[in-house]
């Protein structure tokens, strides 16, 4: 159900945006954007990020849905269970193997670059 509704929220808040983009004046934000104060991402973020998402993309495609679900997105084994059609059981073994995957992948025991045959 946590899944429907999300995907229903997501799919209202992108056409919302899309109807504002084309009504909003794009100068009228120029004052409001001045006002914010806040940091640019660091180099050293930007790679970090980039290597996270190097990482994820490595992880199998069960591994990375449960991976996301769970830390991304807050949801409970239960609710990953349910939308993934899986046992809890599975959800936590493959929340655990995706896990360690990362960590040796993002720590360098595991090389980021596949082999060309």
């Amino acid at each position: 159900m946590r899944a429907w509704a999300f995907t229903v929220m997501h799919n209202i808040h992108a056409q919302n945006m899309r109807r504002l983009g084309r009504r909003m004046d794009k100068t009228s934000l120029e004052p409001e954007m001045e006002e914010r104060h806040g940091t640019d991402a660091s180099q050293m973020d930007t790679m970090a990020l980039r290597d996270l998402d190097r990482a994820l993309g490595r992880l199998t495609d069960d591994q990375r849905a449960v991976v996301l679900l769970v830390g991304l997105e807050d949801m409970s084994y239960a609710e990953t269970a349910e939308i993934l059609e899986i046992p809890v059981g599975t959800v936590m073994s493959r929340l655990a193997r995706g896990r360690e995957r990362l960590k040796k992948i993002m720590d360098g025991q595991e090389p980021m670059l596949r082999s060309v045959q």
